[in-house]
């Protein structure tokens, strides 16, 4: 089994999932402010425990993954973030890049700390996977998703659908992943 490495920031850990990470992560993801942007449609604790498993199992087939965004000072589970390859079918396609994503509990959006997640994820990226690219995908209503995506190098180059909503395709053009 491959060991997920642990990034900490000054006031974030990310680490990777565990079981008993399930109750935080079906709460997250039922709220409508978490959907609004990924699909609109609450997931139930079924579909939470599939995410889980998929975000401690990419770790092992691809060498990257998600991370549980925790708050240091309480150990709390406040969100999730990092890379997956999820081929995905749509055009142009961004197959064989590390797909960046985050996402936070609302009670934790405007205060900084979705920047200092990226800021960390990226930094590990440049480290252990240099030269791979880097891209994500954001729903273009998303305007806080897209300013911190341009504040952390990524430019938007293409529009296209995906699974029938309008999706904004950004790659990283800064750093050493730069395409």
């Amino acid at each position: 089994m491959t060991t997920i490495p642990v990034v900490e920031t000054d006031r974030l850990l990310l680490r990777g999932f565990r079981p008993d990470d399930l109750d935080a992560m079906a709460a997250m993801w039922v709220m409508p402010e978490v959907v609004r942007y990924i699909g609109g449609v609450p997931q139930t604790r079924e579909q939470c425990w599939v995410r889980l498993l998929r975000q401690i199992g990419m770790w092992s087939v691809m060498g990257f993954g998600f991370w549980a965004i925790t708050e240091r000072a309480t150990g709390a589970l406040i969100g999730e973030g990092g890379f997956h390859e999820m081929h995905r079918t749509m055009d142009p396609s961004i197959a064989g890049t590390m797909e960046a994503g985050w996402g936070l509990m609302p009670a934790w959006h405007g205060r900084g700390y979705a920047s200092e997640a990226l800021d960390a994820m990226l930094t590990w990226a440049d480290a252990t996977h240099r030269g791979k690219p880097v891209t994500c995908i954001i729903a273009p209503e998303n305007a806080p998703s897209m300013r911190l995506a341009r504040r952390h190098g990524f430019a938007e180059f293409a529009r296209t659908l995906y699974q029938d909503s309008e999706i904004a395709v950004f790659r990283r053009l800064e750093g050493p992943n730069a395409a």
